[in-house]
């Protein structure tokens, strides 16, 4: 089996036509690092070239899928990141190559020929909820959570899955609101396949992945590519263009730039609670005034 630092992939003991891909970092929450996203178009890769495998699981270690990108740190610096770049004026295509390319390596799992379960127990929030809304099945438990809080500020979805996976009018709810919704919930939209017990996860992921395994590749594939294109044919791609320029924009806009100070100076979690609470985000001449007095130690 391949050796990756952030994840590992291999067949099922049990049942060798699937592919268990475990996110492997329990201690951050399964969180995204820069290397994370190649491993799953690694892992991919290696079971797309095992003739046995018919499809892949996804799921997480430890208490959740995914907790999205691992910013804690990173945030509360000042550091020099192509998504996070501290000098002025910022390079747009910088942060649009890196985050392209992380969006590329997550849609190995939607462009994959074999079909792609996510099991999401805990939360699949932010840039774990792209990881999941790229498999082309979602199962949860009733009580997992699913969604993009960054939409508030400092993030875009760069996946655009939302829309194509809920429709214009949800994806519009969750996208300006920011809020969670619970696995429940998610098979209630259509979001999710199934949301069972979480005691009952386990078994209903391998019941539905077993039940697949059972075609033959040639025909997942087929029918995979089919509805693939209807999605392709919608505008995916174009969309994954626009999201991704805007996901840098926001980064590095005002708003996004109180954010990172914020972060900087009070703390990744304070900045995060803030975000999350409902209350008023600074913007416009608010926001300036606060960059202003916040940026003083630039002349200094």
């Amino acid at each position: 089996m391949p050796s990756f630092s952030t994840l590992r992939i291999d067949k099922d003991p049990a049942q060798p036509r699937v592919a268990r891909l475990l996110l492997n970092r329990p201690e951050r929450l399964n969180a995204i690092t820069d290397e994370m996203p190649g491993e799953i178009r690694a892992a991919v890769d290696w079971a797309v070239a095992d003739d046995e495998v018919h499809v892949i699981v996804v799921e997480g270690a430890g208490k959740g899928f995914c907790g999205g990108y691992d910013l804690a740190a990173t945030a509360e610096q000042h550091i020099e990141h192509p998504c996070q770049q501290e000098a002025t004026p910022w390079d747009p295509m910088l942060d649009y190559r890196t985050m392209k390319g992380f969006t590329e390596d997550f849609m190995s799992l939607w462009r994959c020929p074999k079909p792609t379960i996510a099991k999401v127990h805990g939360a699949a929030v932010a840039g774990g909820s792209d990881i999941a809304l790229c498999c082309d099945l979602l199962v949860m438990a009733e009580d997992a959570r699913i969604g993009y809080m960054p939409t508030r500020v400092w993030g875009c979805p760069t996946t655009a899955m939302w829309t194509y996976r809920l429709g214009p009018l949800r994806a519009k709810q969750l996208m300006f609101t920011g809020d969670l919704i619970s696995g429940r919930t998610a098979a209630d939209w259509g979001l999710a396949n199934q949301a069972v017990p979480a005691a009952e996860l386990e078994a209903a992921t391998m019941a539905l992945a077993q039940r697949i395994a059972g075609v033959p590749r040639g025909h997942l594939q087929m029918h995979k590519m089919v509805v693939n294109q209807v999605m392709l044919t919608m505008g995916l791609e174009q969309s994954q263009t626009l999201a991704t320029l805007f996901d840098g924009i926001t980064r590095h806009n005002p708003e996004g730039l109180w954010f990172r100070r914020y972060a900087q100076e009070n703390g990744f979690k304070a900045a995060v609670q803030w975000r999350d609470s409902g209350q008023p985000i600074p913007e416009g001449a608010e926001t300036q005034a606060w960059l202003r007095a916040h940026d003083a130690w630039r002349t200094e």
